[in-house]
């Protein structure tokens, strides 16, 4: 199953699990109308099925409403590896200060679910897995084999 960015946040909510505040826009005057709502500094993401969404400029900062509205623009109708960007996620922006990546993943060949955890964050994940795969830890089969 794969699910959108948004939807993601949508369920954590929905089991109390804290998320910044957000939500989808599918034009540039919905982008600005939220990031007015939610003040201050927010994200415009695409929402599309793929990763790499960050380095393809489908992630972009904005500091007003009107920032927000032409990042939006920018972003809306791109294609990320072949998927065509409809509707933008505007959240609030983070001060991060430590990024880590978490993926629940089928593993076919063992037929089992595989979590995988990196404190080295997600934008460069695909090469940490090549270049240091020591920094990531695969945790096989915390669940019982499919039938």
């Amino acid at each position: 199953m794969k699910i959108h960015e948004y939807q993601a946040k949508d369920l954590f909510r929905e089991y109390g699990i804290s998320t910044q505040a957000g939500r989808i826009a599918e034009t540039p005057e919905q982008a600005a109308h939220i990031a007015k709502e939610l003040g201050g500094e927010v994200v415009v993401k695409a929402q599309v099925h793929t990763g790499g969404r960050g380095k393809a400029g489908g992630v972009k900062l904005a500091r007003t409403p009107e920032e927000a509205s032409a990042k939006a623009t920018a972003i809306l109708g791109m294609d990320i590896k072949g998927s065509r960007v409809n509707k933008v996620l505007v959240l609030s922006a983070a001060d991060i200060a430590r990024e880590a990546y978490l993926a629940i993943i089928l593993d076919r060949s063992s037929r089992g679910i595989l979590f995988m955890a990196s404190a080295e964050g997600g934008m460069e994940i695909e090469e940490l897995a090549k270049t240091a795969p020591e920094k990531n830890s695969p945790l096989h089969h915390a669940f019982p084999r499919f039938s």
